[in-house]
């Protein structure tokens, strides 16, 4: 979308309007398509316009907020690496062989982390198998 300041030749006003494109205007404009909403006359053309722009230094709050939400992201990528190293990745069958260590009280087997679709992680609960739902950070370090 592009938006064009226009001013009518006959009325001498000048108003705003929005266009699919710089090509959709040219193509209204040829077919005559384009007039004034005042006086409906056709001798309406664009403007001379300059981009808004604007320059004002980043605030500290700004700052703070993202040194938030990069100290959260690392926070959840130690988690990731904890489980990595400590759970046994079991994809998409994480709901399958989460209901096998609790139903068989396998208590001295390793943990699992994997994939499992909300629909399967509620009835995981419903049924008393404890989860957790961590979200995922990929590394784009590479």
């Amino acid at each position: 979308m592009i938006k064009y300041k226009l001013s009518c030749k006959n009325c001498e006003i000048s108003f705003d309007s929005w266009f699919a494109s710089s090509k959709e205007y040219e193509k209204l404009k040829k077919k005559s398509l384009l007039n004034c909403h005042v006086c409906n006359s056709q001798q309406v053309e664009k403007s001379l316009m300059a981009p808004k722009l604007i320059n004002k230094p980043i605030s500290k709050s700004f700052d703070n907020q993202n040194l938030k939400l990069k100290k959260i992201s690392n926070k959840i990528k130690e988690y990731q690496k904890f489980i990595k190293n400590n759970f046994e990745f079991v994809g998409k069958n994480f709901a399958y062989e989460a209901r096998s260590i609790h139903y068989n009280n396998k208590k001295n087997i390793k943990g699992i982390y994997g994939e499992a679709t909300k629909e399967e992680i509620k009835e995981l609960k419903e049924e008393g198998v404890k989860t957790r739902i961590i979200p995922l950070i990929e590394d784009k370090s590479n």
